[in-house]
């Protein structure tokens, strides 16, 4: 009897083995050494500057990953169930705008007052002043969007935007990341053509995008590998790209241009160490995309928001490492004076007045 449970267990472990080595994942892991995190000292000094964030809008829906306000101060979120909610600059008289139905994760209002909207899963929309919504794009070049992420817009009216992977969807982003390919894209919409044309491809999970003041160059946040890209739109380098800042101490989510002299970028979560560990074995990747996802490394709530200029130096610094008051925050967008936040599992919108 106990030959035959024997045998029964080895069976089983091999059979455990076998799955765990070469079992299906959907999944093609490529090695990277990542760059040691930077300390969390000098320009990226703990403080707890976010702990001072206000919450309006509290209840109103979860997850609004990103805000715009539009001509009137009126502010808009986009939220989990795939509303845009729009309200008073103090968060009251909240309305629904729009449903998507899909995951708005980008807002941006164009030169006639029209949102243009990144939806993950829908792609890239309009909506008029009067909630009307138009699909102004789903592919590119016969390959269909799978996590439209962020917008911005040239002067010209020109739609920047961001395919964050052409191979996962939302609901799939963490394969993204185990993965580590370089699946993301940097995309132009014209609005009179109504054509789409790929700026920059093979991106690492490519997430916020902003335009410079002066329409020479856009900034494309790569999450994956913790740094800001810069595409040269005009100028002597024109067409050539190159990195603005890198080795960042988190997952760079959103970027935005203040008007004046700051791009805001969101540290959604800090380095995890766990991850950048695994990064260089690609087969002991393979083998946890196996593996059931509480046993994947998890993220740490770490509120973290860092302002850097044109040269790539950082010039604002904004922390709360306890999360006290709001965390997973994934979008920053200024207006007279204060920072409105967005969140990926917040249900509110965040403000903080500047100095």
């Amino acid at each position: 009897m106990w030959r035959r449970a024997v045998l029964v267990l080895v069976a089983l472990v091999a059979l455990i083995v076998l799955y765990l080595l070469y079992w299906p994942t959907g999944i093609d892991p490529q090695p990277w050494d990542p760059p040691p995190a930077p300390a969390l000292e000098g320009s990226y000094a703990p403080n707890e500057r976010l702990a001072h964030v206000e919450r309006l809008a509290e209840g109103l829906g979860v997850g609004p990953e990103t805000i715009a306000i539009d001509a009137e101060g009126r502010i808009y979120g986009g939220f989990l169930d795939g509303r845009i909610v729009r309200m008073n600059p103090d968060g009251s008289g909240a309305t629904t705008f729009a449903h998507t139905g899909g995951r708005p994760l980008g807002l941006e209002f164009d030169p006639r007052g029209n949102l243009i909207v990144a939806d993950a899963d829908k792609g890239l929309l309009a909506i008029a002043p009067d909630g009307n919504i138009t699909v102004l794009a789903t592919e590119h070049g016969g390959v269909p969007f799978r996590l439209v992420d962020d917008v911005a817009i040239g002067r010209d009216g020109t739609i920047y935007f961001t395919d964050a992977s052409h191979k996962f969807s939302l609901a799939e982003h963490l394969d993204d990341f185990m993965e580590h390919g370089a699946n993301g894209r940097l995309l132009a919409y014209d609005p009179t053509t109504r054509a789409t044309r790929l700026l920059l491809g093979d991106l690492y999970f490519a997430n916020g995008v902003a335009v410079s003041p002066d329409q020479t160059f856009l900034l494309v946040n790569e999450t994956s590998k913790y740094r800001v890209r810069r595409l040269w739109l005009a100028g002597p380098n024109q067409g050539q790209s190159d990195v603005l800042i890198d080795n960042l101490p988190g997952f760079p989510d959103n970027i935005a241009f203040n008007g004046r002299d700051t791009y805001w970028i969101a540290l959604v979560v800090p380095r995890n160490r766990q991850l950048d560990a695994l990064l260089p074995r690609p087969r002991l990747r393979a083998i946890l995309a196996r593996l059931p996802r509480a046993l994947w490394p998890k993220p740490a709530c770490h509120a973290f928001v860092l302002g850097i200029d044109a040269n790539g130096k950082v010039v604002q610094n904004l922390q709360d490492p306890k999360c006290s008051r709001f965390g997973f925050v994934t979008a920053v967008t200024e207006h007279q004076g204060a920072l409105y936040l967005g969140s990926l599992t917040e249900p509110a919108i965040g403000r903080l007045k500047l100095d």
